[in-house]
């Protein structure tokens, strides 16, 4: 009986050059068309305001403390959530470059590249086989929900990104004790958490570390205070500026801060809902890719079934697994079937089930079985894109398409600094980032006479509206001086206050 073998060696010697040339490459090559697009599609209501921020930073306050939305009327428009390193950054290369959205584009590409590498070195760190750690950089490229995110401007993308290198150098310290990669593991993993807070539940690696060392007495025992303190000085900012920031978004009524506390018993059929969405769409057609989800179930078989629990690292792996969950399920009603990006936190783990359970079958005896494992680790470029590029439709881009049509022609229509009323925009975000202006906005008609005077009081001085019931309102019409552009199914009108009541003030 001939047994054939997967080409291990062959495998060895040319994984560098997947890595680092063909990944990227094909990558690029299949997120091409999306460089020089605007922001449309899924969730674009988050990427204008991440790039909203960008270009307040750019071209106004350049104050890293004073991240900045447009939708504030007169004032300053500085709205804190999290630490705007990565807005920050980005803004320096518009100073130099100029607005242009491909800059947001490639940066995040390559921080996406970045957060490939990290994965690589992650599995190597726990598997030392450069199979499984090539396959979970496959695998992790190709994830549609990475796939689509690591080209859009989001603080989730460098969040991950800090995440999975921070813990890489936590396992390279668990293996090699040195002092460097501890303190590596945590200036990323505390930077993370401050880029985005749920990746703070990363520390949930370090305290299941602590607490195996404390119970078993073991001899490195001593080096947890090198631990604690690494830890409690890195994560010391990330502290302060969510206790600075986070009582700003309990008075907005922000739901992230109280997850499913917040929720009542009536909530837990619809809160079951979320998670059977979760569990059967979301994660074997978003985070995983159905082309892979054979080798996420063999990975659990095979963990379970070969002991993989008796591992050293086992008991570290499972504590940073049920930070992941803890967070998952808290936040459950907040995720819902919608926020997939803030699901981020849970894709390492996922994908080390996925390469892990890949590699098994690969080396399984059955030639069929590897032949067939093979094709399909073949086939999820070709998933990932099939599933997620609809997202990038500029002809259904998720708000009023003539905004992205004629958004050249809108910014031109007001002078640059003027403040705007617009809508109906229920993001608050949309319309300022394509019209390019300050104001207010209101959304679902919800304008009245009233309001638009108000705003006018404090400067308001032209509208863009798509809402006919708005502009043809008798509430409305005594405050509209003149129509200056229609653009497919969007007015500007420059705006002053009726004769009569100006006369009165």
């Amino acid at each position: 009986m001939i047994k054939a073998q997967w080409n291990t060696q062959a495998f060895k010697v040319r994984h560098r050059y997947l890595l680092y040339v063909f990944i990227p490459v094909l990558s690029l090559a299949m997120h091409f068309h999306i460089f020089t697009r605007d922001l449309v599609g899924y969730h674009v209501w988050r990427q204008t305001e991440t790039q909203n921020n960008i270009e307040n930073f750019a071209h106004g306050d350049f104050n890293i403390l004073h991240p900045a939305i447009n939708n504030a009327g007169n004032g300053s428009g500085i709205c804190r959530l999290e630490f705007p390193i990565m807005q920050w950054l980005f803004a320096c290369f518009y100073k130099i470059f100029g607005d242009h959205i491909i800059i947001s584009r490639v940066l995040s590409f390559i921080i996406g590249l970045f957060t490939v590498w990290g994965m690589y070195h992650l599995t190597c760190a726990l598997f030392k086989r450069n199979m499984v750690s090539m396959i979970a950089a496959w695998c992790f490229s190709f994830s549609p929900l990475f796939y689509y995110y690591t080209m859009n401007p989001l603080p989730d993308n460098l969040a991950l990104c800090l995440g999975v290198w921070g813990i890489c150098f936590f396992f390279r310290w668990i293996n090699e004790k040195r002092t460097a990669l501890l303190l590596w593991s945590a200036a990323f993993l505390g930077t993370a958490a401050m880029v985005k807070l749920p990746f703070a539940v990363y520390l949930a690696a370090a305290g299941a570390y602590a607490a195996i060392a404390v119970w078993r007495r073991q001899p490195e025992m001593k080096k947890l205070w090198h631990l604690f303190v690494a830890f409690g000085l890195c994560f010391m900012p990330a502290a302060a500026w969510y206790i600075f920031v986070i009582p700003a978004w309990q008075t907005d009524g922000g739901g992230v801060v109280h997850g499913i506390l917040s929720a009542s018993k009536s909530d837990i059929p619809n809160l079951l809902y979320l998670l059977q969405g979760n569990i059967i769409s979301t994660l074997p057609e978003l985070l995983i890719n159905y082309g892979a989800l054979l080798f996420f179930i063999s990975g659990i078989i095979w963990m379970l079934k070969g002991g993989a629990y008796r591992n050293r690292l086992f008991p570290v792996l499972a504590g940073w697994g049920i930070g992941v969950l803890f967070y998952f399920i808290f936040e459950l009603n907040i995720i819902g079937t919608v926020h997939d990006y803030y699901l981020y936190p849970l894709l390492p783990l996922i994908i080390l089930i996925t390469a892990y359970g890949a590699e098994k079958l690969l080396t399984m005896p059955l030639y069929i079985i590897r032949t067939l494992s093979v094709i399909a680790l073949a086939v999820l470029p070709l998933t990932a894109f099939l599933r997620v590029n609809h997202r990038w439709n500029t002809v259904d881009p998720g708000f009023n398409p003539d905004l992205l049509k004629y958004h050249m022609v809108l910014a031109a229509a007001a002078p640059g600094k003027a403040l705007c009323v617009a809508g109906n925009d229920e993001s608050g975000n949309i319309w300022f980032y394509y019209i390019r202006k300050k104001g207010w906005n209101f959304s679902s008609d919800s304008l009245s006479g009233a309001a638009l005077q108000g705003m006018i009081e404090q400067g308001a001085a032209y509208l863009y509206t798509d809402a006919p019931k708005v502009y043809q309102s008798a509430g409305i019409k005594p405050y509209l001086s003149r129509l200056v552009l229609q653009a497919g199914s969007i007015r500007v009108y420059a705006l002053s206050e009726p004769a009569g009541k100006a006369g009165t003030r």
